[in-house]
Order: C-alpha cells, then sequence, then structure tokens
C-alpha cells in the first residue's frame, strides 16, 4: 500500500554512470516514447526488481550493468490512478556495447548536459540527486493524461 492506494504494479529504471556520463536512451515506442529516460521496464511475475533492472538493460541497450545498487523508489500517479511504483538503480557502468534496439536508442550524455527539456517533467526533481550520489525517494502526480505535473514529493539520503 502506497498513501492508501493499492500498489498494482512495479517497474524498474536504471542510470550508469560513468567517467563522468550517463548512459541514456531514446524511448521508441510506449509510455514516454520520444523523451530520454534511464532503461528500465515493468518487473515480472516471480521476479526481483533488481533481476528485472538487468534484464531490462539487456533487453533495451544489449549490455549489462556493473555494480547495480539501489538508489531510489518513486511512486507515479496519473490522474487518480496509481500508476506504478518505480525502484531506481544505479549502475557504475556497463559491460559491452550499448546497440539501439526495437526500443530504445542509447546515448552516454555527460552530466552536465543532461537534457531535462526532453524527459518526463519529475526527473529535473529527483535525477540530479541521483547523479550526485545520494539516494532518492518520491512521489509524483500528473494528470491523467500524464502530460502535466500536478504534485510531487522528493526525499534524499534515504536508506534502502
Amino acid at each position: 500500500m502506497w498513501g492508501g492506494v493499492r500498489i498494482v504494479q512495479e517497474g524498474t529504471i536504471t542510470y550508469p554512470v560513468s567517467d563522468g556520463r550517463v548512459l541514456l536512451i531514446e524511448k521508441k515506442r510506449g509510455i514516454g516514447a520520444g523523451l530520454y529516460n534511464g532503461p528500465g521496464g515493468k518487473v515480472e511475475d516471480g521476479e526481483t526488481p533488481r533481476t528485472a533492472a538487468r534484464r531490462e538493460v539487456r533487453e533495451e541497450i544489449s549490455v549489462d550493468p556493473i555494480s547495480l545498487s539501489k538508489a531510489g523508489e518513486l511512486e507515479f500517479v496519473f490522474g487518480d490512478d496509481h500508476y506504478m511504483t518505480v525502484h531506481v538503480y544505479r549502475a557504475s557502468g556497463v559491460e559491452g556495447t550499448p546497440a539501439e534496439t526495437p526500443e530504445a536508442r542509447p546515448v552516454w550524455v555527460d552530466l552536465d548536459g543532461v537534457p531535462y527539456d526532453q524527459m518526463w517533467e519529475d526527473d529535473r526533481y529527483w535525477l540530479p540527486h541521483l547523479l550526485d550520489g545520494r539516494t532518492v525517494r518520491g512521489w509524483f502526480r500528473f494528470d491523467g493524461d500524464a502530460e502535466v505535473l500536478w504534485g510531487r514529493h522528493v526525499e534524499t539520503g534515504v536508506e534502502f
């Protein structure tokens, strides 16, 4: 339960950070298509969030994350519906060369050049903390079309 609302779906998102850069994807389909994000997706039945994070990185950009550590937990509400609880991971890099797939186009971005204006609006409130090495917990409420951020709360330095 979260805020009295039943959690209906769990997901993951991973941000590999190495040598002053973060590995992002340009999402090619599904919710958030055309926006930049970290690789991620839904946790499947019988899977732990950590296992799902590894699988999603491999499926979306054909690499394996190195030194995966939980760095955040985010709740998303669209309109009056709880959409997803997202487990956020940070990695110290990746094994292999990121490759474009039908799902995503990978791109390494300098930490001082993260394209927040081409990302979900919530990212600008929590991702800088993660990229600075801090842990985060937060919730974000968007309108029913997932276009306008109605409310937010972010805490840093939480333990997982």
